[in-house]
């Protein structure tokens, strides 16, 4: 292999173990899980990764992609590794309010361009992360109840299959192919480019509202009814954070429990709407107001440096008030909790219903909320801990999971099957079969071709 190693290096950038900047180049946000590949492509641009897949196949390696490293996954020893940050080709076109972005673009640089041209995109919760392994793995942002999943609005993507070849994919051109991309995040190739729609999203009412963590209870209550009624227009969801006393947390909330509500309304009446909280009590802080498109990070505030994190993840059919009371009682005031945060994200309207062009984003009507737990650090006792929250809240589950929010514990088979129906996960490994038979793209929530049974 090492001859072939040095034709490769003549063509593109080349890291192996032991190399200057190996490491470096393998820097990720969570850094709960430590990569160790073979080689590592840094791709400048398509045909790079097509010589990285196209190595890989000569030599029996399963190819990974790193991109900005937010999801904790499988480590990736023994593989051929092709980072995308170089790749950081960015088009807006208002006139058909599309964007097109390459591998290595991140939301932030997205955000900037659309807001300069009077759009909004269906970004998520952090700027950094990256724009095509989010919408790949679905894309649940805060304008989600109004517009869907982001996967719901790609129009087209340039990707890299198993056999080395770059295909221009749409669901006219390879209907089977394109539906399986979206919802799979890297199972079927390398995605270097992606088209999707923008929106008329210019300002916005919203941003986030602290109060105490001796609300926790009033405030966790009052949102199990209030989303009830709201509109589609209304994104909202409610966070407890336990957070540490360190200098990149606002003073008033250093070293505290506090309750974290996050609003995105597109509309009017976004004032009245939130009211019933800021009536539970005196703010912390209260950041909820009119937006521009371009400030959408101040939603959630999602920290912007590494970190470990270990994280949990479930879907709740139902949030009854013995849901909410199991929360505060593992996550809430008095309990001891080591977990950072405990989201619940409101889910349903445009989320609820099928997409105008189907993809393989799964769980979507059955799904009325999200529930997210994450811990800095790691070891078994934080892994325990989170896993004794998702397992209190089984009664209220759906049974199944959302691509996004599975991490590192969640790569056995039966449970990357979760993220889908049966039917649609059979359906999948066919088209596995026929796109990369050999496994080629394992280094993921790996789906098995059909006929590794």
């Amino acid at each position: 292999m090492n001859a072939a190693l040095d034709t490769l290096r003549q063509e593109v950038i080349v890291l192996t173990p032991g190399d200057d900047g190996y490491a470096q180049e393998l820097s990720t946000f969570n850094l709960s899980v430590r990569h160790e590949p073979a080689v590592v492509i840094g791709a400048t641009g398509p045909a790079d990764v097509q010589a990285a897949v196209r190595f890989a196949a000569a030599h029996d390696l399963p190819v990974a992609v790193l991109g900005t490293g937010h999801g904790s996954t499988t480590p990736s020893a023994g593989s051929v590794l092709i980072t995308t940050r170089r790749m950081t080709g960015l088009t807006v076109d208002e006139t058909t309010r599309t964007a097109r972005v390459e591998a290595g673009v991140r939301w932030a640089e997205l955000i900037e361009q659309a807001a300069k041209a009077g759009l909004g995109a269906l970004n998520g919760s952090s700027p950094t992360v990256s724009v095509i392994g989010y919408t790949l793995g679905g894309g649940l942002g805060p304008f989600g109840r109004k517009y869907g999943y982001a996967a719901d609005h790609v129009r087209s993507m340039d990707v890299v299959t198993a056999d080395g070849e770059l295909r221009h994919v749409t669901a006219q051109s390879e209907p089977e192919l394109f539906w399986a991309l979206l919802g799979s995040k890297g199972n079927f190739g390398v995605v270097v480019a992606m088209e999707f729609a923008l929106f008329p999203i210019t300002i916005f009412y919203g941003g986030g509202l602290f109060l105490p963590g001796e609300l926790a209870g009033e405030a966790l209550h009052l949102f199990r009814e209030w989303v009830r009624d709201v509109p589609d227009e209304m994104t909202a969801s409610i966070c407890l954070l336990n957070l540490p006393p360190v200098e990149f947390v606002p003073e008033p909330l250093r070293g505290r429990l506090v309750t974290h509500l996050r609003f995105a309304h597109l509309g009017p009446d976004g004032e009245r709407l939130v009211q019933p909280f800021r009536d539970l009590g005196e703010p912390i802080i209260d950041a909820v107001t009119q937006l521009p498109y371009g400030a959408v990070a101040a939603v959630h505030n999602d920290p912007v440096d590494p970190m470990p994190i270990v994280e949990r993840a479930t879907m709740l059919r139902e949030l009854p008030a013995e849901a909410v009371d199991t929360i505060l009682r593992l996550a809430g005031p008095g309990s001891d909790s080591p977990l950072v945060m405990a989201e619940i994200r409101h889910l349903g309207g445009a989320l609820g219903r099928p997409p105008q062009v189907p993809n393989a984003v799964g769980n979507r009507a059955d799904a009325e909320f999200s529930v997210f737990v994450a811990a800095v650090g790691g070891g078994p006792q934080l892994e325990a801990y989170e896993q004794a929250v998702i397992d209190a809240l089984r009664p209220w589950s759906t049974g199944r999971r959302y691509l996004n929010f599975m991490f590192a514990g969640d790569t056995d088979p039966e449970t990357v099957a979760l993220a889908y129906s049966d039917d649609a996960f059979r359906r999948l490994r066919e088209i596995k079969r026929r796109h990369d038979p050999a496994n080629t793209f394992r280094i993921n929530h790996n789906i098995a071709p059909a006929h590794t049974d």
